[in-house]
């Protein structure tokens, strides 16, 4: 082997173990620098005859084209391995985890809001909505509710300090009031349903100090108790999804209508569960009527012209009767394996076209 080749595979060794790039430039430095190996073999071309210049410097420029070749892959692969490194090392994996099976449900009292809400909006109702803290004016006076009614007494309405102007307020005790409020800003036909919170002194199994209403109310010229029955039959089909109902009327008495009149649904209790539609028992569901003139009057409708009819319901008693849920007081105790068994998919979305 030749004194050439023999320099190039002693550099090219030297590159190829480099380990880092300050170790490589040393070769770099010793082999091209000013003083380096290649550099000085060079600067002998010029004491050569031009034959030995001819036959030569092919050799030693290629000899340090090869290295310096050699150093700059040697260099990016360095440089390569070192950004690998510092990306192992500062890596982050912002990739997601295997979703959970999700653990949050749906509450059965928005659920069934929601179905309520789906159902009458498919009767053409639109959802009006009102303050919880109410008027004593638009939840009892307007409302032909007198003022030495029991209702209005402390042992059954929550009420609260009075306002600087004088104005009494409650926790309002039904969602009526927001028929007033609906009412007294907007001029018949009205089609509407109320749905939210209201507050009785009241507690037990079937009853709680804070319980959920939904109450409907229709106000034209021509409106009547046929369609009242038709339209609380057809709610109560859709809602208990049966194909046959059969409601029963009885007379009552509520302030704010006249004639007044409760609904029940033919049921049958057998078997330790409640079946709609069928037996010989009957179950209260609704409390309804056509809206008392007074009414009407108090909330700028003229009762010559207009009349109507309202309605409504306890939206917990409703998810008790559906879902079988024994005791109201479970609604609200926040029990993670009670909301568990009784709470739905939040992808649960009640329709009608897809099923309640």
């Amino acid at each position: 082997m030749s004194d050439c080749e023999s320099l190039e595979r002693q550099i090219l060794d030297a590159v190829a173990s480099a380990a880092d790039d300050a170790a490589l430039e040393q070769v770099r430095v010793a082999a091209l620098g000013k003083k380096g190996s290649i550099s000085e073999l060079l600067k002998t071309l010029g004491g050569m005859t031009p034959d030995q210049r001819k036959e030569n410097g092919p050799k030693f420029n290629g000899l340090r084209d090869r290295v310096t070749i050699a150093i700059t892959e040697r260099r990016s692969a360095l440089a390569a391995a070192a950004l690998d490194a510092k990306l192992a090392f500062e890596r982050i994996d912002v990739t997601l985890p295997v979703r959970p099976e999700s653990r949050g449900t749906i509450h059965p009292v928005s659920q069934v809001t929601d179905e309520i809400i789906a159902i009458f909006a498919d009767l053409g109702f639109a959802v009006a909505e009102g303050p919880d803290v109410e008027f004593d004016d638009y939840n009892f006076t307007k409302l032909n509710t007198p003022p030495d009614h029991p209702a209005r007494q402390m042992q059954d309405t929550f009420y609260v300090n009075p306002q600087a102007d004088g104005a009494s307020h409650v926790l309002r005790t039904q969602t009526s009031a927001v028929q007033v409020r609906t009412m007294l800003v907007q001029k018949p036909p009205i089609r509407i349903i109320a749905p939210g919170r209201t507050y009785r002194c009241d507690s037990d199994a079937t009853h709680s100090p804070m319980f959920h209403q939904v109450e409907g109310l229709v106000v034209d010229e021509s409106t009547h108790l046929g369609h009242l029955k038709w339209v609380l039959e057809e709610f109560s089909k859709a809602f208990f999804e049966i194909d046959h109902v059969e409601l029963r009327a009885r007379p009552s008495y509520f302030p704010f209508t006249e004639p007044s009149l409760e609904w029940d649904i033919r049921c049958d209790r057998s078997g330790g569960q409640i079946k709609f539609g069928v037996g010989e028992d009957w179950l209260e569901v609704f409390g309804s009527g056509m809206v008392n003139p007074k009414v009407l009057e108090n909330c700028g409708i003229d009762p010559t012209k207009y009349q109507g009819y309202a309605f409504g319901g306890g939206i917990d008693r409703m998810a008790m009767l559906k879902y079988g849920i024994p005791d109201i007081r479970s609604f609200f105790e926040s029990d993670l394996r009670w909301l568990k068994a009784y709470g739905f998919s939040a992808l649960a979305l009640p329709t009608l076209d897809g099923g309640l």
